[in-house]
């Protein structure tokens, strides 16, 4: 698993107010997981972070967003304990030929993926093909968290992707960290609706099989798809904002 170091920054009296895991995201440097370690947060993270994606809790979003911070994304942590509650075993079984994240080139996984995130959706970002498929081919690769866990897989029709859950391994332990769904996604076409949540099914199935303690992920305010999640057994663990430090 890649390893993400945690930064911790201080005022000028070297009493440490933040800390954070350093990353990009969108071309722009990135704090995440941001925690709160003393009083003076949101003026610091002004001065010291312009122009910078932060994730933190809400109560931090809220503050940064009041000074002018621009939004990206109001999300909520989910988590399924698979000790307590473990997926049933025939879950495993999809009826479907599913194949390694890795198996297919980032170029044949992009349509079905891109198209899941149409304008008006709550995760649809804004930009062109290159810089989505800059994101897309590191994390199957495993570059961007580490190797997708076998867990997860892609979906195809007609020798064709047309859905997918990327699971890796988040810094921390569960619920909010640890084997997390990074991306679950399909494409809209009504002849493929549902496969998203049988893809969610089997990668709980097997995270079961494997022995992994929970399965995690992050969905966005308003999308539809918690109701979803909620019926597989994912259950709130945490609320967070992402912003955009003014520059």
């Amino acid at each position: 698993m890649k390893t993400l170091s945690r930064r911790t920054v201080a005022d000028d009296s070297g009493r440490p107010v933040f800390s954070y895991v350093e990353g990009t995201r969108e071309g722009r440097p990135y704090a995440d997981l941001v925690e709160v370690l003393g009083p003076g947060a949101p003026e610091l993270i002004l001065r010291e972070l312009p122009g910078w994606v932060v994730s933190g809790d809400e109560e931090l979003g809220r503050l940064l967003l009041t000074a002018g911070a621009r939004p990206l994304r109001h999300a909520h942590g989910m988590s399924r304990d698979l000790r307590a509650d473990p997926a049933p075993a025939e879950w495993a079984e999809t009826g479907h030929g599913i194949v390694a994240c890795d198996a297919v080139p980032a170029a044949e996984v992009f349509p079905a993926w891109r198209a899941a995130y149409p304008p008006g959706h709550p995760d649809h970002q804004a930009r062109d093909d290159d810089a989505a498929t800059a994101e897309l081919a590191p994390l199957l690769a495993g570059r961007s968290y580490g190797p997708m866990l076998p867990c997860g897989g892609l979906l195809l029709r007609d020798d064709r992707v047309v859905a997918g859950v990327l699971v890796g391994e988040l810094r921390g332990e569960p619920p909010s960290g640890g084997p997390w769904v990074l991306d679950v996604f399909r494409d809209p076409s009504p002849e493929f609706a549902g496969l998203g949540a049988v893809m969610l099914r089997r990668a709980l199935a097997l995270a079961t099989l494997h022995g992994l303690p929970a399965l995690g992920l992050a969905v966005t305010e308003g999308n539809p798809a918690r109701r979803v999640y909620e019926r597989l057994g994912f259950r709130l663990v945490s609320s967070s904002i992402t912003v955009i430090v003014p520059g």
